[in-house]
């Protein structure tokens, strides 16, 4: 009978149940293997169904809406953006495409595109519009409010008109503060103002406009600018301001009108008592519907402050009607509105 060697160790069994558990966990080995062998090809798939989902009519751009365009160059800039928005899809814009599409039109700053699944596509754009004709040594440019170069093919006679010493390419700055001062302030003119605007330009009295009728408005710089043109509209729709050579909206809440020597100015009271009742309703709409067009953007006085300036300080004979106020006085040949001393009276030569 053999012997067993005292060396030799024991053989041991592996429980038919242990077994049994490496099997099937050698089994869930090899599943979760092909499971993560099969995600990257079904992510190609994903990725690649998307692309071709993305660039395909099911959400291919088709109507375009285009908002914020009414310079000059409307019709133009709306049909570069639409023809380059149809070659888009909805979830595939291309800002940067639309951008280059109006490049060559000048008048468009900014612009921002907001898609509306499956189809639409609003595109809202900030525009620089030519406030002016810049000329040098005979050659003219429109220039922007912002000082920006526009080009000669937006300069047009209804346009005032600015100096400067050089005459930059389209699409660069013009240099002098003066002078971008002049376009600041005409970049907050009221429609029905700036269009009577013949030139700007710095004389004694800081930043002047010469209107087309001759009169003479001193604006000193370019802040506040939008209260000086709505301190402007309250002085002409004044019927005191018959006349005046001048009207100085250096202070805005103290404007003046002058007069040249040996006129004497109206009696602003006798010439509101002498009109119509529509005459002065008509005065009252013209100056509320300029503080309601003037732009809020870009100046150092809101919209909602210039509509309350003109509601509060417009009258039903036109002259100022607030608390503390008073009848246009005549400070020899200038006239004193009258408004609110908030800030220091315009008087004497300004």
């Amino acid at each position: 009978m053999a012997r067993r060697s005292a060396a030799s160790p024991p053989a041991r069994v592996l429980p038919l149940g242990a077994l049994r558990a490496a099997i099937a966990s050698l089994a869930r080995h090899r599943r979760v293997r092909g499971v993560l062998l099969g995600v990257p090809v079904v992510l190609m798939l994903l990725a690649g169904g998307f692309l071709w989902f993305r660039d395909s009519s099911f959400v291919s751009v088709q109507r375009v809406r285009i908002a914020g365009v009414q310079g000059p160059d409307a019709r133009a800039v709306e049909a570069a953006l639409t023809q380059a928005a149809r070659g888009m899809s909805t979830l595939d814009v291309n800002t940067g495409a639309l951008l280059a599409a109006v490049v060559p039109l000048r008048v468009v700053r900014a612009l921002s595109a907001i898609p509306s699944f499956p189809h639409g596509l609003r595109i809202e754009v900030g525009e620089q519009l030519p406030v002016a004709v810049l000329t040098v040594a005979g050659v003219h440019t429109a220039v922007a409010a912002d000082g920006v170069a526009l080009g000669p093919a937006l300069a047009s006679s209804s346009l005032p008109d600015v100096s400067g010493s050089w005459l930059p390419a389209p699409g660069r700055r013009v240099g002098g503060a003066s002078l971008l001062a002049a376009l600041a302030v005409l970049g907050s003119a009221p429609a029905p103002l700036a269009r009577h605007v013949e030139r700007v330009f710095t004389g004694a009295r800081g930043v002047t406009a010469a209107m087309r009728n001759g009169l003479l408005v001193y604006f000193g710089d370019a802040t506040r600018a939008l209260a000086k043109w709505l301190s402007l509209a309250r002085v002409l729709a004044d019927p005191g301001s018959a006349g005046a050579s001048y009207v100085d909206v250096r202070v805005p809440s103290h404007p003046a009108a002058g007069f040249p020597a040996g006129v004497s100015p109206p009696d602003a009271a006798a010439a509101a008592g002498t009109g119509s009742g529509e005459q002065q309703a008509g005065t009252e709409s013209t100056v509320a519907a300029i503080a309601a067009a003037l732009p809020g953007a870009g100046t150092s006085t809101s919209a909602t402050e210039a509509s309350a300036t003109a509601t509060g300080a417009t009258g039903a004979s036109g002259t100022e009607s607030t608390s503390g106020s008073q009848a246009p006085t005549s400070t020899g040949g200038e006239v004193d509105t009258g408004h609110q001393s908030e800030s220091p009276t315009v008087s004497g030569g300004g």
